[in-house]
């Protein structure tokens, strides 16, 4: 079976599906599946777009409405998780999963589902430490702090997933697991994306939550995004009780935009008999099920039940028993009904409403599964207690949005689990996602960005072992450990080999060379890349510094794309 495994997505619906089939006719391959690792953008009508922690004039409807409102359908099934980027409202609605339009799946805060007997699970959100041990409180109107909460990654959810006990195939989440740019090539990374060397040194860089799943789950795939950078790496995991040890292929990808590895085909076996469509998984709805009295949709902190003589139970990993009355509740049915239907009225170009209101309902699908299940709908339980209000969401400027999230630093007085948790202290300069005033001039930085037409990311030739780890000794104790990092000759063969991918240049635009879409980079010819200098903010005179220090403060490109949030969470 082939997979399309897309990065962020950013709405960019129409141009990745666009894609798929420039290279299904180029390679002679036919996708069966496409993935796509947050920030999928799922925006129905301008009410959703103020649900999105996004400052308002970059806001953009982009092309997830054309599929929402029928005037498209997707020409592959398409399964997402959510990233830092989202319509959290219309989310919300699918707590446990479910369709956000026809042939489109999201997989909800966590889920795990089946198809052509491949096992596919995700987790939504991206890891801060002050709102890990929360529960799903947020409600819309959003304030400024539930806008951005609603997105985070919790320990309820983590919790439902260590429970698995079944092998996984494959894996997804939008922020990295920590340490696994470990397990490929350091230098390459920091070559492409200098401005994260302090956090890879510190070891602060990517989620210990996800770190922990990659241990326990052990999956043979493991794709993400958020850092938009190709990156791959290979782990090799300790064995576990009498079984052989296993290996977890790891593939990070860019944004969908030209000149970028956003999209990548890999191969993976499938199971001969297995049925067609999309499936529920028995083992995973019986983890929910066994874990529904958990859900406490409060802002105060909740600890997951531990065997330290308090809790009369915490194992709730799922038993045949359990799995069967599962499936004796689905009626022996395990394929996921086509019960899309709209919740609100879908965009339309031809009468633009910008004052359309958030919109927020129960969704028919989720109320369906609950009531087959005898679960909670979690964002009912939220909409009674866990609402903010419509005066504190217009309270905060753009200016406000902007700091709120830069100077983020997470709990002090309720620290997390992770005891070498820094995921709110990281200060790496990242010009290609800070709030900016002045732009760079769009000629060097189009220079920059064109990268060749590989798809899959390579070792460079003769690379040493050092290069897999280019930090300095630290502190162990502690701290969430994966297994060795492999060898050089280990890593090259990550992922199966590529199918080329030249993607068209946008409509209007010219190659800055004959060679067109195959031309590199100077990085990428071995050179170093030529300075790139800010121009001065607004007012500023020349020769002075800013108010803020040494570092320029730049405005990054891509606005319609980036956030303003994105430079602390990434």
């Amino acid at each position: 079976m082939k997979i399309a495994v897309e990065g962020c997505c950013h709405g960019e619906l129409d141009k990745i599906y666009e894609t798929i089939g420039y290279l299904e006719r180029k390679e002679g391959v036919k996708v069966d599946l496409l993935l796509c690792c947050g920030d999928f953008q799922a925006v129905r009508n301008e009410g959703d777009m103020k649900c999105m922690a996004v400052p308002a004039k970059y806001r953009q409807m982009q092309t997830f409405y054309k599929y929402y409102s029928g005037e498209k359908k997707a020409p592959v099934l398409t399964i997402f998780i959510g990233g830092n980027h989202e319509a959290s409202n219309h989310l919300q609605e699918l707590p446990y999963g479910g369709w956000v339009a026809p042939n489109i799946y999201y997989l909800g805060y966590a889920g795990v589902v089946r198809y052509k007997g491949i096992r596919i699970g995700g987790l939504s959100g991206i890891f801060k430490s002050h709102d890990y041990r929360k529960g799903h409180y947020e409600f819309p109107p959003y304030s400024q702090e539930t806008l951005r909460s609603v997105y985070h990654v919790r320990n309820s959810d983590v919790f439902k997933l260590k429970q698995i006990r079944m092998p996984m195939d494959v894996f997804m989440t939008h922020d990295w697991p920590r340490g696994i740019y470990h397990y490929g090539s350091t230098d390459e990374l920091l070559r492409k994306k200098r401005f994260l060397r302090e956090e890879v040194e510190s070891g602060i860089l990517g989620s210990p939550a996800a770190a922990d799943l990659l241990q326990h789950l052990q999956p043979s795939y493991w794709f993400s995004a958020h850092l938009h950078v190709k990156f791959a790496a290979l782990v090799q995991h300790e064995a576990k009780g009498n079984t052989s040890p296993k290996t977890t292929k790891f593939l990070s990808l860019d944004k969908c935009l030209p000149y970028r590895d956003f999209l990548q085909i890999v191969e993976v076996a499938d199971r001969p008999g297995s049925s067609e469509q999309l499936e529920y998984d028995p083992e995973w709805l019986a983890i929910l099920k066994a874990t529904d009295h958990l859900q406490k949709p409060s802002s105060s902190m909740w600890h997951p039940p531990e065997n330290n003589g308090l809790h009369t139970r915490w194992d709730y990993s799922a038993s045949e028993e359990a799995m069967m009355e599962v499936v004796s509740d689905l009626n022996g049915e395990l394929s996921i009904p086509e019960n899309f239907s709209q919740t609100v009225p879908p965009y339309d170009p031809t009468r633009p409403q910008p004052n359309t209101a958030p919109a927020y309902s129960t969704n028919p699908q989720t109320t369906e599964l609950c009531a087959t299940l005898s679960l909670t709908d979690i964002y009912v339980l939220a909409s009674q207690g866990g609402r903010g209000t419509a005066a504190e969401e217009g309270a905060a400027t753009e200016e406000e949005e902007d700091d709120e999230d830069n100077q983020s630093t997470g709990s002090v007085e309720e620290p997390s689990e992770y005891p070498t948790d820094t995921s709110g202290l990281s200060s790496s300069y990242n010009p290609d996602e800070i709030t900016i005033e002045d732009e760079w001039d769009e000629e060097e930085g189009e220079e920059e960005e064109k990268g060749s037409d590989a798809v899959v990311p390579e070792a460079p030739d003769g690379a040493r072992d050092s290069d897999r780890d280019s930090s300095p000794p630290r502190e162990a104790a502690g701290r969430l450990i994966l297994p060795p990092p492999r060898t050089e000759s280990e890593t090259e063969d990550v992922l199966p080999s590529p199918l080329a991918l030249r993607l068209p240049p946008p409509s209007g635009s010219t190659p800055s060379s004959s060679t067109g879409l195959s031309q590199t980079s100077s990085e990428e010819e071995g050179g170093a890349p030529p300075a790139r200098v800010p121009k001065r903010c607004s007012g500023e005179a020349k020769g002075t510094q800013s108010p803020s220090g040494g570092t320029p403060r730049i405005k990054r490109r891509n606005q319609s794309i980036y956030t303003a949030v994105e430079d602390e969470e990434s």
